[in-house]
């Protein structure tokens, strides 16, 4: 369903695409390819760059993060394309240090912590967030159908459970699919 029209006439001034990519590699390890773009629809002169024609990114962001089933991050590349300054790429590496990094509860946290700032590129950071909900999309088929199998004899409470509206451990949802943790009045 698209979103209301507009209340008042509006001109477009600022576009920015996130398109993040999950896959399954052949050594049993994933990969998210994640990316960031903005782009004006107006030109504008850049210090740096000289005059940013219409069309041309202001932000042109990548980041690749291999990681395994429990979300430990093995590799990251990061890489920047387009830029408003010159020294921008130049933080690029230090995006190595989300090795060994889990992408569970408590990421977006760490990630600000040891990225936020000028320890790293504000929108290298706001991209990770995108990459860790695609990572987890990316394996849910595999381990939702590990989970399905052995759903009734699961003792300790799925991380899933109380992530959202619909993962709601007194909802419907949960006292369908996984009734052990079921926590609302028995309909």
């Amino acid at each position: 369903m698209p979103l209301p029209p507009a209340v008042a006439e509006r001109k477009l001034l600022h576009t920015r695409t996130v398109k993040c990519e999950g896959y399954e590699r052949a050594d049993g390890l994933w990969e998210v390819d994640g990316w960031m773009t903005d782009i004006k629809s107006y030109s504008f002169p850049n210090r740096d760059r000289g005059e940013v024609p219409v069309g041309e990114p202001l932000h042109g962001m990548g980041l690749r993060i291999t990681y395994d089933e429990r979300m430990t991050i093995h590799d990251a590349v990061a890489v920047t394309d387009f830029s408003p300054f010159r020294i921008c790429p130049d933080i690029t590496p230090t995006f190595k240090g989300l090795v060994g990094l889990r992408m569970t509860p408590g990421f977006t946290k760490t990630v600000k912590d040891k990225f936020g700032g000028v320890q790293g590129c504000v929108h290298l950071v706001e991209l990770l967030g995108p990459i860790a909900t695609t990572a987890f999309q990316t394996i849910a088929g595999k381990r939702f159908a590990k989970l399905t199998e052995s759903r009734k004899e699961i003792k300790v409470k799925p991380p899933l459970i109380d992530t959202c509206h619909a993962w709601d451990a007194r909802g419907p949802i949960v006292e369908r699919e996984m009734p052990q943790f079921f926590t609302g009045p028995k309909t």
